[in-house]
């Protein structure tokens, strides 16, 4: 939720979206790091985070993004 507050211009709506997070509770969680979204979502956690800091300088990238939406197997197999 501070995401979506920081870049009321919908920045970090749309990376979401970019990045395929279609939960309510990603867009709407409150107190929790990128880094949980990131791994719910099973996305690499900080290429997530490079990926949203790079919102302050007018980013990501679009390999910035591409790094960020891949998909990581989740531990233990599942």
């Amino acid at each position: 939720m501070e995401l979506l507050r920081r870049y009321p211009g919908g920045e970090a709506a749309r990376l979401m979206g970019r990045l395929y997070w279609p939960c309510a509770h990603c867009g709407g969680a409150f107190n929790e790091p990128l880094t949980m979204a990131a791994i719910r979502h099973r996305n690499p956690p900080r290429d997530v985070l490079t990926a949203f800091r790079a919102l302050d300088e007018g980013g990501p990238t679009d390999e910035q993004v591409e790094a960020a939406r891949r998909k990581v197997p989740r531990r233990g197999g599942r």
